[in-house]
Order: C-alpha cells, then sequence, then structure tokens
C-alpha cells in the first residue's frame, strides 16, 4: 500500500527533479515530461548489460545507432542517410550522416561504427548481442561509408541495428558510458539520482535543435503496482509504459487519461535452470508443465492482457506456429511424470521473482498450480539488481524465475550453452545455424517452425504467454507508442498540445 508518507515522499522527490505535481487537469509545463518505469536501470550501457530498463532510458535519446525501429516495427535510417543490401543479401553499405558530433564534441563517421561493431564482438565483450556482431565485419570505404559484410543471411539484420546493442559509441568515451554516457542522441544525462529517479536535458548541440520539444525528462522508478497507480492519478507523473494491467481499469473513462493497449514481441516464461536436478530430467520438465494452466495464469500474471504460447516464439513473428497444444495442463499426467523420473513428492523448489507485478502476481498462481501435483514452491522476491547479478548472472542461483523477455529476435538464446537457463542442445544449435543461413523466407519460415516445436519438447522454459502491454498517459501528450516492437521511451516523439 503507498502510504502517506511514501506520497510525501514521491512528491518531494518530483519537485527537487525539477518538476511540479499536479491534480485534477492542472498544467505541468509543456516543455517538460516526467515517466515513470517500473525497474531502474543498473548501469547506462546497455552495451554491457542486459536489461531492457537500460534502453528505456538511453536509446534514440542518449545514445543513436545507424537505423531506428518505429512504433510499427519497421525501420528508417537515423545515423546512416541510407543503405544498399548486396544481392547475395550479406552485404549491407552504409552511407552516413554527416555533421554529426557525440556529447563531448567528437565527430561521428565510419571509424565511429567500426569501433562500436568491433567492441561489441571483441573477446571480452559482454554484449548480449555478440554473436551477431562477431558475424560481421567492418570495413571502411571513406569518412561517411562504412560496408558491413555478413557470414550469415540475416534479413532481420537493420532491425538488430537499430537496437540497444548497436549503439555507436564515441572511443575515448566508451568505457565510462555506464556512468557518463556519452552519445550523439539529443539528449544528456543531467542526474541519477540512484533509487529514485534520472533526468535528461535536451542538448543544444545536436544536429536539429528542433528535434527536442520536451526539454527535460525525469525517469521515476516505481517498481510497486499500487505505487504506480497512485502516482499517475495524483499527477506526479506524465505517462507509465507497461502499466501493471491490473491497474488499467481505473484509468478507463478518465477523461484526464489515454489508455493505450499494443502487442509486443515479449514472452513472459517460467525461467528453467537446467544446471539443477531433477529439473535437468525433460520429464520432470515436462511434469511442470503438465502442471500449470496458462489460462490462470494469464488472468492472475496479467489481468487477461496475454496471449499463450507454448514456444520461445510469438503470434505475429514472421514463422510463428501454435505449439500450445504440445504441453497441455494434464495434472494427472504431472504426477504420473514426476512418478517416472523417481522423484519423491513432495518435490521443494525455489520460484525466483523480480519486482516487477506480473512476476509477483504469477509467482502466487503458479505455486499454487504446482502445489496440486506435489510440488512445494518458496517465492523468493529479490531486486533487479539481484536477479540480474545472481539469477541471469554467472552464478545461476535459482530453480525456476518468472520473466518476460522483451528482444524481437532473441530466439538464438537457446542456442548458447552457457546462457543462463543452462539449457543445452547440439540439435537446436545445427537448427538454428540453418535458420541464420536459410537463402529463402520460405525455407526460413519452416525452420522456425521446427525450432519452435524442438523447444516445445524439450521444455527448455515453460512458456506461458505474449504479454499485451498497457500504456497510461496524460491526455494532451502526444507521441506516445501503443505497440513496443523493443522498449523504448523515444523523447523526440513526445510533445505537449
Amino acid at each position: 500500500m503507498l502510504t502517506r508518507r511514501s506520497l510525501i515522499a514521491a512528491s518531494s522527490a518530483a519537485t527537487l527533479a525539477g518538476t511540479t505535481p499536479f491534480a485534477h487537469g492542472q498544467a505541468r509545463s509543456k516543455t517538460a515530461v516526467v515517466i515513470g518505469i517500473a525497474l531502474e536501470p543498473p548501469g547506462l550501457d546497455p552495451t554491457v548489460a542486459a536489461a531492457s530498463s537500460i534502453a528505456e532510458v538511453t536509446l534514440y535519446n542518449v545514445y543513436e545507432t545507424l537505423t531506428r525501429v518505429n512504433s510499427d516495427g519497421s525501420v528508417s535510417p537515423l545515423l546512416a542517410e541510407g543503405w544498399e543490401l548486396s544481392p547475395d543479401l550479406k552485404t549491407l553499405t552504409f552511407r552516413l550522416k554527416r555533421g554529426v558530433r557525440f556529447h563531448n564534441g567528437q565527430p561521428f563517421n565510419a571509424q565511429s561504427v567500426k569501433y562500436s561493431f568491433e567492441r561489441a564482438a571483441a573477446e571480452k565483450s559482454v554484449n548480449k548481442d555478440k554473436r551477431t556482431f562477431q558475424n560481421l565485419s567492418v570495413q571502411v570505404v571513406d569518412e561517411f561509408t562504412v560496408v558491413l559484410l555478413n557470414r550469415e543471411i540475416d534479413p532481420d539484420l537493420p532491425f538488430l541495428l537499430g537496437q540497444a546493442t548497436a549503439i555507436i559509441v564515441e572511443p575515448t568515451s566508451a568505457d565510462t558510458n555506464a556512468a557518463q554516457p556519452v552519445g550523439t542522441g539529443p539528449y544528456r544525462l543531467e542526474r541519477f539520482n540512484r533509487g529514485a529517479s534520472l533526468i535528461l536535458a535536451a542538448w543544444d548541440g545536436y544536429r536539429s535543435p528542433a528535434a527536442a520539444r520536451i526539454r527535460r525528462a525525469t525517469f521515476r522508478f516505481i517498481p510497486d503496482a499500487s505505487a504506480q497507480t497512485a502516482a499517475l492519478q495524483a499527477g506526479d507523473i506524465d505517462m507509465f509504459p507497461r502499466l501493471s494491467p491490473r491497474s488499467a481499469a481505473s484509468f478507463q473513462g478518465e477523461t484526464r487519461f489515454q489508455v493505450l493497449v499494443g502487442g509486443s514481441r515479449a514472452k513472459t516464461i517460467v525461467a528453467i535452470n537446467h544446471r539443477r536436478k531433477p529439473l535437468d530430467d525433460v520429464r520432470v520438465r515436462r511434469a511442470l508443465y503438465a502442471a500449470i494452466d496458462r489460462k490462470e495464469l494469464i488472468a492472475g500474471a496479467a489481468d487477461g492482457y496475454g496471449i499463450a504460447i507454448g514456444s520461445y516464439y510469438v503470434p505475429g513473428a514472421p514463422g510463428y506456429i501454435d505449439t500450445t497444444g504440445i504441453n497441455p495442463n494434464a495434472p494427472a499426467k504431472a504426477r504420473q511424470l514426476l512418478a517416472e523420473a523417481g522423484v519423491k513428492t513432495p518435490l521443494e523448489l525455489t520460484v525466483t521473482l523480480p519486482p516487477t507485478p506480473y512476476a509477483r502476481q504469477g509467482g502466487e498462481v503458479l505455486a499454487a498450480q504446482l502445489a496440486k501435483v506435489g510440488i512445494v514452491c518458496k517465492l523468493q522476491n529479490v531486486e533487479w539488481a539481484q536477479w540480474l547479478a545472481n539469477t541471469y548472472g554467472g552464478a545461476h542461483n535459482y530453480d525456476l524465475s518468472i520473466i518476460s523477455h522483451v528482444e524481437p529476435f532473441d530466439l538464438g538464446n537457446a542456442a548458447k550453452p552457457d546462457y543462463y537457463w543452462g539449457y543445452q542442445s547440439a540439435e537446436f544449435g545445427k537448427l538454428y545455424d540453418r535458420i541464420k543461413t536459410s537463402p529463402t523466407t520460405a525455407e526460413r519460415n519452416t525452420l522456425l517452425g521446427d525450432a519452435q516445436k524442438l523447444l516445445a519438447r524439450d521444455v527448455a522454459s515453460l512458456y506461458l504467454y505474449q504479454p499485451q502491454w498497457v500504456t497510461v498517459a496524460r491526455s494532451g501528450l502526444t507521441g506516445v507508442w501503443k505497440d513496443l516492437p523493443i522498449f523504448v521511451n523515444h523523447l523526440s516523439a513526445l510533445a505537449w498540445t
């Protein structure tokens, strides 16, 4: 519950950030916006940490990429003027914009691109999309022309180059970007109040000064669902992308707010740690799947804002097939599979839950469902930084964890033997290599279907649902994305009417 003390603290934090709380339609400055987000970014360099919250703050605002992903999923030039694709579909030639500078005054050019992509591909790189960059050979033709030679055919490459892992960084500042980000974007970091908020201010040196109609943007970190609602209702924030669906009903029909329900390429899953017994036994993983009811989980975790999935792929994605029937809800079958695997019940498992409402709410439903087949769940609530370090990070200290994977084209995570799931399949690895090198869309889609069926049969994870995101914003704020093909708050698109 949000107490009087926390409401006062929230109001004070907003005032300190240079914004004025308002209520009942009172206007805020038309050059400022306050955005609520659930998770605090662990740092400000998206090339060294996988947290999507980094991109929510920095992508297209502080940092820029060669291409830009638009709200409808299309791709357009950003730091590039345009590009050409070779007949063999493996070579992309980018013509770069001239007159672009980084925040520290250094020029952007083809050498910047070469440095950024080779840094992402380096042996010590921890870039989440390292494999993509290792497949690229970067050739500088002249100061404003760069050629990317891809070892594989990858029709998604222009889209991937618009994501946060593909930001163009300035070589002398790259190592300190996590704390002092330097990019070519229209905003610079003004202040990072750890545990509370982050402020971006318009950069007067941007190549298109009129691009930033919003001159000051404050991001407030509010993980608690009731606090998110209270902050919007009180006027402490103007917008909350991916608001807890449970809170959406309180804004429907309110003239002060616009409620946008959009699609996504995200996958909400129960991650399974294959490194731990008895979870390394496919019969046990299938038993877990047979014990769960996706419809109940969608209702409990997402308040109905979700579409059931059966593998690590979602409706609307090229090559999608429905695999939900491979692992249906069948509690009797779950008990049988556990017995076949020699598992004595009660089987005790820990479910690690990050602070997002869908995880905390979903954990309760999951535990109740698994209890019916003799699996006792200990729900372990952790903060986001703990989840990144101990679950996703090197420790892999978990049994199960509810999490949404938000990257549109991250099917290849299942081909990484050192990924946090610990799923290892030589068959999947070979299949994914064929997907990446398939010469035609038809062949690629067929192979994608095979990959989805294999992941479902192996139960690499418990695949639950494709989230539908709810964004609530104050009426009068334009340029708010409804659909979120990637997680980004594109400040240059925003304006007050």
